[in-house]
């Protein structure tokens, strides 16, 4: 009879390390936050992990650590460092949080955000128009079941993600391309009216 049995991620750490580390709640996430922000355990500032246990010829969790420390003698402490100076950031602006920057940020996340992400063909549309000085207008939903999302002046275009390039489909979309790439901070937009 086969037997089954599953081990926890926490209990895998202490299975292998011998070591078992507790945090009061919420830590761990203010903590992970703020590494993300400050980037303390990235490659160039601890080596590139994927990498390393490979590269690492022993078996052991006490040698790794000897041997990883001996790679990088000063990557934990760096990480440490940029990291606390993150958290020491967040605890100068914790109390400036009240409820109705709470309230700001829930409206601005709700009704701009969800908004603008998921109406900005209409600003790749307008921005366009700006930029060649004339009219921009939607598609009604006769042009949409034809591919055409809008009208830059009178030139039907369509309007989509970069990644459409690469793909081999079997829609014909006859009219002028508009691709944009969504980025953390900006819409990078290219297009050819000719």
């Amino acid at each position: 009879m086969n037997k089954k049995i599953n081990i926890a991620n926490t209990e895998l750490n202490i299975l292998l390390s011998g070591k078992q580390y507790t945090f009061p709640k919420y830590t761990t996430q203010i903590m992970n936050l703020a590494n993300s922000n400050a980037q303390g355990t990235r490659p160039r500032v601890v080596g590139q992990m994927s990498d390393l246990i490979q590269e690492f010829p022993g078996q052991f969790m006490n040698e790794w650590q000897t041997w990883y420390q001996e790679k990088h003698p000063v990557a934990i402490d760096n990480a440490t460092t940029r990291i606390w100076n993150m958290v020491q950031e967040f605890q100068k602006v914790i109390n400036t949080i009240d409820e109705k920057m709470v309230r700001d940020w829930v409206e601005e996340l709700i009704l701009v955000k969800t908004f603008s992400g998921l109406k900005f063909q209409e600003a790749i549309l307008k921005k366009i128009a700006e930029q060649e000085n004339t009219t921009y207008q939607l598609a009604d939903p006769s042009d949409e079941s034809k591919g055409i999302d809008g009208y830059i002046g009178d030139i039907p275009v369509s309007i989509k993600p970069i990644s459409y390039k690469s793909k081999i489909l079997s829609e014909n979309i006859s009219v002028c391309m508009v691709y944009y790439d969504k980025k953390k901070t900006r819409i990078s937009v290219e297009y050819n009216l000719d």
